[in-house]
């Protein structure tokens, strides 16, 4: 059922009475030491708190809203999930710890996993009693993600790992991880998606070991991951040995759902909390920086606006890209903009200034924006082929 359809079937009063609810038990639930803590490239603040957060929501039974009841969640409407994120961004509730496992891995696992998958990793995916992480990229094969030369080989009852992985949030903290591995050659003429297997691999073992990278930012929530003769089960294979592409493609399918609604609303509170800074330091007198902040008002219109359109039509090609190209480089956007308010503050002022290193981190850490989840330039060239269809670029 489209977003549409479930609001015409569904009394405006529910939807009021479900939105006071969460935003109730929000604020009493969100404390001062929570509020806005763990955001963009700051992943490891108040780590601990906001686990606890993460099973106290989870326990209240809103972490799994969306997933179905037969698997333990509310089995809300789209409606209701948008509301949900809605408020939870509202709220100023803090960066969700659990996010990979309940938004990825557990809608991943309903879909394509085994029964016995199911009742050994869901659980713990809906009690935040075990995290995960995403081994997907790899430094020769970011974007290109067929091109990943992990790989695994069985032996007896086991799956054998060898190889790395990059980039990859919460790897310092996370109980397993979905890899993405290539476990058969690539036959002559087939395609490189094929041989590749989607493996859940535990991280607590001799075999792995974590290496975090230190960014820009200072903060360091994304890691670099080695395999070296690392083992996992036989059975702990999602889908058929050989077919993990079409898992990890509907992986990522699941990732862009309503939370990007909520997303939007944190750029809107962003925004906000820029022109309040534009009218302290005297900068929107500048008839430039008007200009600027009225842009980004209009682009951020116009994002939620497709975004909930998107949301409400049957899935198509193209439209989950078509919305990361706009929100990466909108949030470039303000971070460029937020320096040009602070003028030279912004690289001349010491840490410890609030305001200055709020938009400072936001600045740097939206450098990577275009490039992580697939880069730009390769979103660009899936909608040039399959969306407009244009000639397939030579990638020789």
């Amino acid at each position: 059922m489209s977003l549409r359809a479930e609001r015409e079937a569904t009394p405006v009063d529910d939807d009021q009475e479900f939105r006071r609810e969460i935003r109730d038990w929000l604020a009493a639930n969100v404390t001062d030491d929570l509020r806005g803590a763990g955001g963009a490239g700051r992943e490891n603040e108040v780590f601990e708190q906001r686990l606890a957060f993460a099973r106290k929501l989870a326990a209240a039974g809103w972490s799994t809203l969306a997933w179905p009841v037969e698997h333990g969640g509310r089995g809300a409407s789209l409606a209701r999930q948008v509301i949900f994120h809605e408020e939870y961004a509202r709220s100023g509730a803090p960066g969700r710890v659990d996010h990979i496992g309940v938004t990825m891995v557990g809608p991943t696992l309903m879909a394509l996993g085994s029964a016995a998958q199911q009742a050994r990793f869901l659980p713990g995916i809906a009690t935040a009693t075990e995290l995960w992480c995403q081994g997907y990229s790899e430094p020769g094969a970011g974007s290109d993600l067929a091109a990943v030369t992990t790989r695994a080989r069985l032996e007896g009852d086991e799956w054998v790992l060898t190889g790395q992985k990059v980039w990859t949030s919460l790897a310092h903290v996370a109980d397993w991880c979905f890899v993405l591995a290539r476990t058969a050659p690539v036959p002559p003429g087939a395609s490189r998606h094929a041989g590749l297997s989607y493996l859940l691999v535990p991280m607590r073992q001799a075999g792995v070991t974590v290496r975090p990278i230190r960014q820009l930012t200072g903060d360091s929530e994304f890691n670099e991951v080695f395999f070296d003769e690392a083992r996992t089960s036989r059975d702990l294979v999602v889908g058929e040995p050989g077919g993990g592409w079409r898992v990890a493609m509907a992986t990522l399918g699941f990732e862009r759902g309503a939370a990007t609604v909520g997303q939007q609303v944190g750029f809107q509170q962003d925004l906000d909390d820029l022109v309040a800074l534009a009218r302290r330091t005297g900068a929107v007198a500048d008839p430039a920086v008007r200009e600027r902040l009225t842009r980004a008002w209009i682009d951020l219109t116009v994002l939620r606006a497709h975004t909930l359109r998107v949301l409400a039509a049957p899935p198509a090609v193209g439209t989950a890209t078509v919305i990361k190209l706009l929100w990466s480089r909108w949030r470039q956007g303000i971070g460029e903009l937020a320096m040009a308010v602070l003028g030279p503050a912004g690289i001349a002022a010491p840490p410890g200034d609030a305001d200055v290193d709020r938009w400072r981190r936001l600045f740097l850490f939206s450098r990577a924006d275009t490039i992580y989840g697939g880069s730009n330039e390769i979103q660009r060239g899936i909608l040039a082929e399959r969306v407009l269809g244009l000639p397939r670029q030579d990638r020789r």
